[in-house]
Parts: C-alpha cells; structure tokens; sequence
C-alpha cells in the first residue's frame, strides 16, 4: 500500500500547472506535424497525441518547420489523424530509479516489462539525456576489475571507470560475452542495455545467459529491434540514467551496453526523417555528434561519487572493422577488444583476437612481474600467427628458428588458456599464476601447486 501511494504522489507531483494544446497539421512518413505550440516546445520536449483508435501516443520533439513542431512517436504513426489534440507534457523526461529496480526489467520509458508490479519509485529525478561530468571533476579511473574471463583479465586488463569497446560482426559470441561478465564480474551493480535486440533472444538471455544469480544485481533494459528508432535510442540513455543513479551512491557500476551500432542507426533513421543530410555510408553527422555524448557519461566520478565502467559491444557491418560506427567509437572508448569470426569458426570462445585488441590502461596498471608473463605470452602469439601460414602448409621446417619452434611448443596450450566455458569464471590473480604455470616463468605468491588453481591441465602445461 506504501509503494501504490508513493508512486500515486510521484506522479501527481509530475503533472503541469496548465495544458497547452496543439493539433496535428499533417503526417509525413514518420514524423508529424504539429501546430498552435509555437513557444510551448523545444528540441527533446516531450508530448501527446490523442488517437482515436488507441487513447495516447507519447511524441518527442525533433525539429521545427515552417511555425510547426516536428515531432516523432515512441509508438507506430497508425490511427494519427488531422486534428488530433496534442498536449504538451513533461518539458524534460526524467526517471526516478531507487535500489528495488535491481532484479528488474524495463523499457526505454522506464516502465517494467517483466510482470512483477509497478516499480517503486526513487526520491530524485534523473535526466534521461543527462550531460557527462566535467572533466576537471573526475577522478582518474581506479584499480583492476574482475571481469572474470581470463583471456581479458590477464591480457586486456580493464579498470574501474574505464570504457571499453567490443568489436565484433553477427553471431561471433557479443552477447555470451556480456553475460559471461554480469555473472562473473565483482562490480556491485550491473546495468544492461539491450538496444535493438531480437525480440526472441532477449528473453534467452535474461533466463539462460544471465541467469537468476546475474539478474538479482543487475537491471535489465529491453528496446527490440521491431520498436520505433525513438525508442531504441532512448532506451541507450535510459541505460546510462540509470547507472548514473547508482554512480551517486558510490557503487562500482558494471555498464554493459549491446549495441552502440543499433543506437547510432536508431539516430541515423530519425535524422534522416527530418531531412538531415546522410555524410558517411548514411550515417547523418548528428549521429558522431551523439556517440561521445553517450559513452562520455560512462567513467569514474567525482570524489563523492563511484564509477561506471562500461563494456559497449559494437556490431561491425560487413566485418569491416573500420566502417564509419566502428571507427568513430574506437577513437572515443579508452580500449577495444576484437572478436575474430575466424577464431569463432575453429571452435575457441570467447574468439578474442588478441592481437588486435588493446587496453589503454595497460601496462600501467600492471606490476613488472605481470608485465613480463603478459609481453611474453603475446611476444609467443604474435610470432606463431606470422608463420602461422607456413606451418598450416607444412612449409616450415623445425630447427629453422628457435623463436618459431618455442612459439609452435607453446601454441597449443595457450589457445586452451584464452578458451573458456561461459560457466567457468576465473579471478584476476588466478589467471596470471596458471598464465605463469604454462609458460615456466615465476610469479609472486605461486608454490607451484597447480590444484589449487582450479583449471585443467591442457591449460596450464604446455605439450610434451
């Protein structure tokens, strides 16, 4: 009864003093032309048709012309008629998140969808396109996160506050991934944007990737990829309003977002849709405009406040890793890791090219002793795949170079490292010592005794 009557003074204190009225003056594709609100709008705002057919459409404002507001559904222009009332509703949409969303599911206007009730509502309101802290504000990014996926942890160490991208062409493992991540990581919260998912795999992924242990400190935000582009973008910034909600109170935020491609194409349709003019490959310059507007809000706080780190899968067209999104979010994130359908194709998940993948926090972050395990284990990569050709033909002949043989030896057994079960989570220091094991090289706190590790033999020894 409490919760029914807080939600019943949230809402009476969000209604206007007055009305304003306008009428629809004509429909164009998918935006609608609104007259009579000359004053009473601006870019953002948000209002109200009255369908006939369907009681409500919520609108937002998206340009002005001729003396008329443009403004584009969250829901399907059907049933919009000439003349129909539009009301002007809330001058700048805001969410009221509070600590009993966790567990939950909404959508991009804050409303739950997993059928559990109403969501009890917080004491604060939250802008829904907030701005990104100021620079000279924020604390640098913090110590290592486990993410709990070895081949990340060891090799491409990502930090509190940091932003990383996930660079990757359809079906190569983004979204397993992510939730190999929301299960596994120590960040307190975990915030999920699905923006533009499949309807039938949304639901697979709540139950089946993420799981009930995952879901019951994460909240899940749903767009699917049938909803209007509105929709779809909002439900990016959704996303970050909510994990800016659990920043302020000092929480270490886990912000997984799939996909930012989806977003910009969401923002590409609606630009189009007002006659904005396409720049690179259709994409509209207001979409680079909103890329760092949106993954800027992601990072470390100021000092009262915790951090967002956040993991943004990008969805690569073509697999062509340096289309226009792909290009333009690897300049703004502060790393990238690039998942290899090729790798995928012969059976190794997570398929992490790992040579073409960077954290920019490292080596820093790392003490010598883990420095030297890393360059080491890379140093054996990087030298097999550049003969990796020659010994797939039989061309190469052992004995020709030690640097090859030893990086042929070792090969094996580092392929089964970087491999991992989605059920299988390994911890930061855990991954250097069996990374140490492989390779025969000393780490600190190491007594050698490989069963306390936890991880099988084939990855941990390098063949006979």
């Amino acid at each position: 009864m409490a919760l029914l009557v807080n939600n019943v003074i949230a809402e009476v204190d969000k209604l206007p003093q007055y009305n304003v009225f306008g009428r629809v003056a004509a429909v164009k594709g998918l935006m609608v032309e609104v007259g009579g609100v000359q004053g009473a709008l601006s870019i953002g705002d948000h209002c109200r048709i009255h369908v006939r057919r369907r009681d409500w459409v919520v609108c937002e404002v998206v340009s002005f012309r001729d003396g008329r507001a443009l403004v584009m559904p969250f829901g399907s222009v059907d049933g919009i008629a000439m003349g129909d009332r539009v009301e002007v509703g809330q001058r700048e949409p805001v969410l009221y998140p509070c600590e009993e969303w966790l567990g939950r599911v909404i959508n991009a206007m804050g409303e739950p969808v997993d059928g559990k009730g109403p969501l009890p509502v917080g004491p604060n309101p939250y802008v829904i396109k907030g701005a990104p802290p100021s620079a000279h504000e924020r604390t640098r990014v913090g110590g290592k996160m486990d993410l709990g996926i070895r081949a990340i942890n060891t090799f491409l160490t990502c930090c509190r506050g940091q932003r990383m991208g996930i660079f990757a062409g359809s079906g190569v493992g983004k979204s397993t991934i992510l939730s190999m991540m929301a299960r596994n990581t120590e960040a307190e919260i975990s915030v999920i944007g699905l923006i533009g998912e499949r309807g039938r795999e949304a639901r697979e992924f709540i139950e089946d990737d993420l799981g009930e242990e995952g879901l019951a400190r994460s909240i899940v935000i749903v767009a699917t990829s049938d909803e209007p582009p509105l929709m779809r973008r909002q439900a990016a910034y959704v996303t970050m309003a909510v994990s800016e909600y659990f920043r302020n109170q000092q929480k270490d935020v886990l912000c997984l977002m799939d996909s930012v491609t989806r977003f910009a194409m969401a923002q590409r349709e609606i630009s189009l849709s007002v006659g904005e003019p396409p720049a690179s490959k259709g994409y509209t310059p207001s979409v680079f405009a909103e890329l760092p507007r949106l993954l800027e809000r992601a990072g470390p706080g100021n000092k009262e406040q915790g951090n967002i780190t956040g993991l943004f899968t990008v969805l690569v067209e073509g697999d062509d890793h340096n289309e226009p999104i792909s290009d333009a979010v690897r300049g703004i994130l502060d790393g990238h890791i690039v998942l290899d359908r090729a790798i995928a194709e012969r059976g190794r998940y997570p398929a992490i090219n790992l040579l073409r993948s960077v954290s920019r926090t490292m080596p820093d972050c790392n003490d010598d002793e883990q420095n030297a395990l890393v360059f080491k284990a890379r140093q054996l990569l990087s030298t097999y795949e550049d003969m990796a050709e020659l010994i797939r033909l039989g061309a190469y002949r052992q004995g020709t170079d030690p640097k090859v043989d030893e990086a042929v030896y070792y090969n094996p057994a580092l392929e089964a490292f970087l491999s991992q079960n989605k059920n299988e989570p390994m911890d930061l220091e855990t991954g250097y010592m069996a990374l140490a094991q492989l390779l025969g090289m000393q780490y600190k706190g190491f007594n050698g005794d490989v069963s306390q590790l936890g991880v099988p033999q084939d990855q941990l020894q390098a063949p006979q």
